[in-house]
């Protein structure tokens, strides 16, 4: 069987927890404030995944409206008692500075596909929760971190451990911080286990950049005291600054039927010399094993590998194929759409008019904006669309998107001028703009001359990514292509320009539409199609 090359759920697909029942794998990821809330994709070879369920669909479960950039649904922990499905997950309401307003929640289901349970609200006393299953006792044991909002740099406190009632639903007798990690510090991401009569925890450290960490440790007691792994941390790229993953961490392990055992982690393939990760925080997986110690070792680690041996062999040529999206009964799975859950408010879809997008708040609002989306899975992507858009004023707007976050997006859009008469121009988050023009206002959401268009008619418009290079093209119909404003550097729709402090951005980049009316009456833009086509490219050295 030949190698299969990392990661295994490109794109935005960060915090995985894995898990196997029977023959079947599944992999949840965190969708911060992209709704509905978590990503469970399903494969029977741990090479080729497929998109399976986002649990947390409706308005009784979850509801994002005024989350900020980057909070919302934080590392899920999928877990299997024997008889249920649990998903525990936290909704954070606000992330930056000393402070984090993070709830954690617990679901479950009897089957993956659902339904899912409401939410029942379990504590907020920091993030990334785990539910442990003692295979011996049968308790339950909720474990997350500790955040101390009091004190600076050391915010992270350590990994809480609290025995969780199923039938009262609530935290019962002594919380206790059972692991405080290593010098490497921003300990999280705890996840436990048993095997032979060892509880091990593991967890994250280094926080989610290029200092990221896999760490393990061990006790005879689920109280502790944990002894940490001989060699610290059983992955990470940290001191590797040529390796091609990088910012290698928040990992959770899984056995196949025939006793081998993986490791799946989070990780960053980052792009320029800036080393900027376009696809966000991605999933990829290695092969590890258990030495005559009994402790967990990575293959050929703790530096983790681009190409690992699994079971079965990718299918490249699905990963390639082009995806063409038409709207008529539902939005394909493919698709995402930001905090809201009342999406009657913001599209529906019909078999004339295709997806009709209802013009709300503006792209960058943290409450209620008409934007549809899907994850940018390649370095380099062809997308277009169809639009058919009749606005009245400048303040009514509409069009297609390259999107990472209210502080980082490029936005080609069908206006109007003041005195109705259409045209398109491009909007972009300041830092999106060349350096080089210097005749652009310095602050605010800057614009491109406009192109004037006629006020009837559907128009094509296209965004091309060629490695960091992004273009924008449109045409009337019956008419041939034609580009539109500069050449952007397509590599600041990243993480590490997604407005935060140094690594404090954590989804990735989208490519999608999106609507507004800052009038507040609701006019309605629609596309009759969608296309995503990926693109081989010389600079995409991990893709060719």
């Amino acid at each position: 069987m030949p190698p299969v090359r990392n990661p295994i759920l490109p794109g935005f697909n960060p915090d995985p927890s894995v898990l196997r029942v029977g023959a079947d794998y599944y992999i949840a990821t965190s969708t911060f404030e992209w709704y509905p809330g978590v990503q469970i994709h399903h494969s029977t070879d741990l090479a080729n995944w497929e998109l399976l369920i986002r649990p947390l669909s409706r308005k009784s479960q979850l509801d994002m409206r005024g989350d900020p950039d980057s909070c919302g649904i934080w590392a899920p922990c999928l877990t299997h008692d024997g008889e249920k499905f649990w998903l525990v997950y936290t909704d954070v309401k606000r992330k930056d500075g000393s402070f984090k307003d993070a709830h954690n929640y617990i679901v479950w289901a009897d089957s993956i596909t659902g339904p899912w349970s409401d939410p029942v609200y379990v504590n907020s006393s920091g993030f990334d929760p785990s539910l442990f299953h003692d295979p011996d006792t049968g308790k339950k044991w909720f474990v997350n971190m500790l955040w101390d909002h009091r004190r600076r740099p050391l915010l992270f406190e350590g990994i809480a451990l609290q025995e969780w009632d199923p039938v009262s639903k609530k935290l019962v007798g002594p919380r206790k911080n059972v692991y405080q990690g290593t010098d490497l510090a921003l300990v999280e991401g705890p996840h436990i286990y048993k095997r032979n009569g060892w509880y091990y925890v593991l967890t994250a450290e280094g926080g989610t950049g290029y200092d990221h960490a896999v760490t393990f440790a061990r006790s005879r007691d689920i109280w502790g005291p944990y002894k940490t792994h001989p060699e610290k941390h059983i992955l990470t790229a940290k001191d590797h600054p040529y390796a091609a993953l990088q910012r290698a961490g928040h990992g959770d392990i899984v056995d196949t039927p025939d006793g081998k055992t993986y490791l799946v982690h989070l990780t960053g393939r980052p792009t320029t010399q800036l080393r900027r990760c376009v696809l966000g925080r991605e999933t990829a997986i290695q092969e590890a094993y258990w030495g005559d110690d009994d402790w967990l070792y990575v293959k050929n680690g703790p530096v983790p590998s681009l190409w690992v041996d699994l079971p079965g062999a990718r299918n490249e040529d699905k990963y390639w194929e082009e995806k063409k999206y038409t709207f008529e009964k539902e939005l394909h799975k493919d698709f995402q759409w930001l905090r809201t859950p009342e999406t009657d408010r913001i599209f529906k879809l019909d078999e004339k008019k295709g997806l009709t997008l209802i013009g709300r708040e503006s792209i960058g609002s943290w409450f209620e904006q008409a934007l549809v989306a899907r994850r940018q899975e390649h370095f380099s992507y062809d997308a277009e669309t169809v639009i058919d858009f009749s606005p009245e004023d400048e303040r009514q707007f509409a069009g297609l998107t390259a999107y990472y976050c209210r502080y980082n997006f490029f936005y080609l859009i069908v206006s109007a001028h003041s005195d109705g008469q259409r045209e398109l121009l491009i909007m972009a988050s300041e830092a999106s703009w060349p350096v080089s023009d210097l005749r652009l206002p310095a602050v605010g959401e800057n614009q491109q001359p406009s192109v004037l268009v006629p006020n009837e008619g559907k128009i094509r418009l296209k965004i091309t990514v060629r490695g960091k290079e992004l273009q924008f093209w449109y045409a009337l119909e019956g008419e041939e292509l034609k580009k539109i404003g500069p050449v952007f550097d397509g590599s600041i729709v990243s993480d590490e320009c997604g407005g935060h402090q140094k690594h404090g951005s954590f989804t990735g980049a989208f490519v999608g539409v999106a609507a507004s009316d800052l009038n507040g009456t609701g006019k309605e833009a629609s596309f009759e199609s969608f296309v995503y086509r990926p693109v081989k490219h010389e600079s995409d050295r991990y893709e060719i």
